[in-house]
């Protein structure tokens, strides 16, 4: 049997290994979730932990006094098997293991997680409990471009011992959805037409009928007669008192006046 490969099957290849790889990885980001087995199996818990699926596969470490601490989610933490965090003391080659990620609980709000691996190594003689336990706080923080983990505290005092570790993240921050108002769509929309019928206006003031200057600005009489009305409205509205008229100048009267009255006016004139 031959088999042929034209030129036109080569697109559909690169298209089925594209969809192969999306399907391998999705499958093997849900495979990461999985290693971390649950005390009490819930679907609560299962939920919360594929919150952290960015976050699998990724060593976090901090440094408190002489001991380094590495933690891993749902995976060998710096390559121990089945261990969840270790604790590397400065000077000695074998690392302890605070929790192990087959012994899991994890508990979770909007934007934090409490992560919990138990059964740790055992202590010598101190706590009730006898073994180590791991306490990761997961918390959002929308300025960390690279999540950092923190030592907290070690108690020892009381009678479940446990460490207590801090780890922020951006990848557990919710999505914020922005919301427009209607009045902002309305705005935008009446800028849009404004700009729109301006720059319409003035190419067609331009370049069809050629006119120059202000003359380019469109419908340029009416605006002018619309701010004329506007602002005698404004000015009959906001006018707080009359409006002073201006005083005009009164001639004398243009009549002839009687010889008597005439005369009358010339007698003071006459010497004495």
């Amino acid at each position: 049997m031959k088999v042929s490969c034209g030129p036109n099957s080569v697109p559909v290849l690169i298209w089925t290994l594209a969809a192969s790889l999306v399907l391998c990885s999705g499958l093997a980001a849900t495979e990461n979730n999985k290693k971390c087995l649950l005390l009490s199996e819930s679907l609560s818990e299962r939920k919360v932990l594929s919150r952290l699926e960015p976050l699998t596969g990724k060593n976090f470490t901090t440094v408190d006094k002489n001991y380094t601490y590495v933690f891993q989610l749902c995976g060998d933490a710096d390559g121990v098997k089945g261990a969840g965090v270790i604790q590397k003391e400065t000077g000695v080659k074998k690392p302890k293991i605070v929790g192990r990620y087959n012994s899991t609980k994890a508990y979770g709000g909007r934007d934090w997680v409490m992560l919990i691996y138990e059964n740790g190594e055992g202590y010598d003689n101190h706590c009730e409990n006898d073994k180590r336990r791991a306490i990761v706080m997961i918390s959002c923080d929308r300025k960390a471009d690279k999540a950092q983990l923190t030592m907290i505290e070690e108690d020892v005092v009381r009678k479940e011992c446990y460490y207590l570790f801090e780890l922020d993240s951006s990848q557990l921050c919710p999505v914020v959805l922005s919301h427009i108002s209607t009045g902002t769509i309305i705005i935008i929309i009446g800028i849009c037409l404004l700009a729109v019928y301006l720059i319409g206006g003035f190419l067609y003031q331009r370049l069809v009928v050629g006119a120059k200057g202000m003359e380019q600005f469109p419908n340029i009489a009416f605006w002018q007669e619309f701010g004329n009305l506007t602002a005698d409205g404004c000015d009959f509205v906001c006018r707080s008192r009359p409006r002073e008229e201006v005083p005009t100048y009164r001639g004398g009267a243009t009549e002839p006046l009687d010889e008597e009255e005439q005369e009358e006016r010339d007698d003071h004139l006459l010497p004495m």
